[in-house]
């Protein structure tokens, strides 16, 4: 095979180098925006303001997210940017996980639970800043079935609780007051207690429960002044089973998780561990990932992958890295 002329091959190189330095936002319009954020259109702005080659790319649809970033990763940018809520997140993570590529975050949801454990703004024009101005962060991600989460994955009540929340913020619009509101809509009509087998570690365990969350962000678990959030920064993932009590019993846990007063032994049991394996009762169930659901076959195998990610984030202090 003919090798190209230099002119072309400095051509090609320079355009790689261009490319390797330029940002694409992977932007979901549809994302919550909260209560004095920024316009979309000052948004794009502000991404567009910014000293490096920037582009943005608008998502109409969630599978659009996925193959948006499938297309910037083709296209060899070095950074690529999930702008919108933990879903939309999580999208373009499961893309770029393992990569040789940056990613940023501007969020845009209700929770931004993933965000805000790395110190990201919650603010606009602070996260767009950092895109240009962050330092990079190894991120462990976790994995069920092959597929990634962030923040958390359940069985259980909480899909329930997603079916509830799509209808409420469609008639209510998002908020965090709406969120919490579909907690106790959906634990009033669910019935339906999931018969595990759990294996945490080589270790089984036998439980019947309405619900497994497996949670893998620090940030979350202390803003509800959970325990297991050392566990997680150790590397081990955090599984509450919630006991096999009656619907009126549920409400309350949910109350009391609202409240900040959810306490381990009485109200949930933890279990810490590297590597879970649940089996039930069912070939196939619901499960929620960061706020997203959808049905996977069992048995559920839940791994961690250690810095399967790179994020743009402030820098961390001596102190904050040492917690």
């Amino acid at each position: 095979m003919n090798a190209l002329p230099s002119d072309i091959t400095d051509r090609k190189t320079a355009s790689d180098a261009r490319a390797a330095d330029a940002i694409c936002v992977i932007l979901n319009p549809g994302s919550g925006r909260r209560a004095g954020q920024l316009s979309l259109e000052e948004l794009e702005e502000r991404i567009e303001a910014l000293p490096r080659q920037t582009e943005i790319r608008r998502a109409k649809t969630g599978d659009d997210i996925s193959r948006l970033t499938r297309a910037a990763l083709d296209e060899g940018f070095g950074t690529i940017v999930a702008a919108g809520g933990d879903g939309t997140i999580g999208a373009v993570a499961a893309e770029i996980a393992g990569k040789d590529v940056l990613m940023g975050v501007i969020p845009m949801g209700t929770f931004n639970f993933f965000a805000r454990g790395l110190g990201i703004p919650e603010e606009v024009a602070p996260a767009v800043a950092l895109l240009n101005e962050g330092t990079p962060r190894d991120v462990t991600i976790g994995e069920v079935n092959g597929r990634i989460f962030l923040n958390n994955a359940s069985l259980g009540a909480y899909p329930a609780i997603l079916d509830q929340r799509e209808g409420i913020y469609k008639r209510w619009g998002r908020s965090r007051l709406a969120a919490y509101w579909s907690v106790i809509a959906a634990l009033i009509s669910f019935k339906r207690p999931l018969s595990m087998r759990i294996v945490v570690d080589g270790v089984e365990h036998r439980r019947r429960s309405a619900l497994a969350f497996v949670a893998m962000s620090a940030y979350q678990l202390e803003t509800y002044e959970l325990d297991g959030a050392e566990a997680v920064r150790a590397g081990k993932f955090a599984l509450y089973v919630a006991p096999d009590r009656g619907r009126f019993d549920l409400i309350i846990q949910a109350a009391r998780l609202a409240g900040r007063r959810m306490k381990p032994g009485r109200d949930v049991e933890l279990i810490t561990g590297t590597d879970i394996l649940i089996e039930t009762n069912r070939a196939k169930r619901l499960v929620a990932r960061d706020g997203e659901k959808e049905s996977m076959r069992d048995p559920f195998k839940f791994t961690a992958r250690p810095g399967a990610l790179r994020v743009l984030a402030p820098q961390q202090t001596e102190a904050a890295a040492a917690e």
